[in-house]
């Protein structure tokens, strides 16, 4: 699991669809924009990118996303489960607990950058820029627990460049 329940959700987009099997917890970036306004416009796309050259993070995926036969098993609503290719939702702010983290552990106050396949960091080792500054997602709240989780709070579109 990559996504505890312990959260606080201030506001959410389900606007986006997801065409691949995803674990909740990273942030998924836009893959294709949609036209219009349409809340059902299947080209609407995020995606856990692979590098972060050149995405616009869209939120944190609170949704697992799954690839199974429908005609043999049910969804696990308790799980929260979509079926790929299914409508998710993406936490645009607010905290939660997550363990899709990467690089240096860390530290309570650090900003959350987003690093490879929807990941967060504590420093820009994903290496995408927005005006001039890393793809700032958020903050850290915590430290790294003994599980490998912290505490991060979701601040999404961001597009202010960090204060260091």
């Amino acid at each position: 699991m990559a996504l505890k329940t312990d959260r606080s959700t201030l506001q959410t987009d389900i606007s986006f669809f997801m065409n691949e099997a995803a674990t909740r917890g990273g942030v998924a970036s836009l893959s294709t924009a949609g036209s219009g306004a349409s809340m059902d416009n299947g080209s609407a796309l995020v995606t856990y990118a692979g590098t972060c050259s050149g995405v616009v993070p869209m939120g944190l995926l609170v949704n697992d996303m799954v690839n199974i036969d429908l005609t043999r098993q049910h969804l696990n609503q308790h799980k929260d489960e979509v079926q790929k290719g299914g409508k998710v939702t993406l936490l645009t702010k607010g905290w939660v607990v997550t363990s899709n983290l990467e690089g240096t552990d860390p530290n309570g106050g650090d900003l959350a950058y987003l690093a490879h396949s929807g990941n967060l960091a504590s420093s820009n080792i994903g290496g995408g820029a927005h005006e001039g500054a890393g793809l700032v997602v958020g903050r850290f709240l915590s430290d790294v627990d003994e599980d490998g989780y912290a505490k991060v709070f979701i601040d999404l579109p961001n597009v202010n460049s960090p204060q260091n």
